[in-house]
């Protein structure tokens, strides 16, 4: 039997533009060093370690530490959040709603080790504080893709961003209790002033 020929894998970042006239040329062109520099940031993100979702998932199902469970889920929830971004910018609007959907769970699941784990976030922050971070920051990162999007598919953005909102208004209230207790006192009544009757007028 023929053995098959050995094929030499190509060294990494090795890409190959093959060089057309005209425009067609020009936009492959293009086309292959976008791939090139999407396959050197990926190739990047393994070389620096970053977790795959499987990985994530498998330990947070054995994870034993409540605060250690919520911060591999911050993890999930911000690779859901890449997929988001992936998602509108291919213009995959419908695929997009339901990352959304899956990312805000996933934020939420991280609150709910928190808040179910018994710690007192004013005492003993850590998970909480992350938690908090992250909540901020992903708020942002969705209002900034909100504005890349189509008037007429902001509707599933903005309601993340509320959910995302209120989320942190409850994580908050854990970190700072007296100060969220301040705030929903709100001004102090407007104080009255009597002033005496005045005497009838004698004619």
């Amino acid at each position: 039997m023929a053995s098959h020929p050995t094929r030499k894998a190509s060294p990494p970042g090795a890409f190959k533009i093959v060089i057309i006239r005209g425009m067609e040329g020009r936009r492959w062109k293009a086309i292959s060093v976008w791939w090139a520099a999407l396959g050197i940031l990926i190739a990047g993100s393994y070389l620096f370690g970053r977790e795959t979702e499987e990985q994530l998932l498998r330990r947070i199902e054995t994870e034993q530490s409540p605060v250690r469970k919520a911060k591999d889920e911050i993890k999930l929830a911000n690779l859901k959040l890449a997929q988001v971004h992936e998602a509108y910018a291919q213009g995959q609007t419908e695929a997009g709603t339901k990352l959304l959907d899956t990312f805000v769970d996933e934020m939420k699941t991280a609150w709910k080790f928190l808040r179910d784990s018994g710690r007192k976030a004013s005492k003993q922050p850590e998970g909480f504080r992350e938690l908090d971070i992250s909540l901020r920051e992903n708020v942002r990162a969705l209002q900034d893709l909100g504005r890349t999007v189509s008037y007429f598919d902001r509707s599933p953005i903005a309601n993340a961003e509320q959910e995302l909102e209120k989320t942190r208004s409850e994580v908050l209230h854990a970190l700072f209790p007296e100060g969220a207790s301040r705030n929903r006192k709100g001004p102090p009544p407007p104080q009255t002033t009597t002033t005496p009757a005045s005497s009838p007028d004698v004619r």
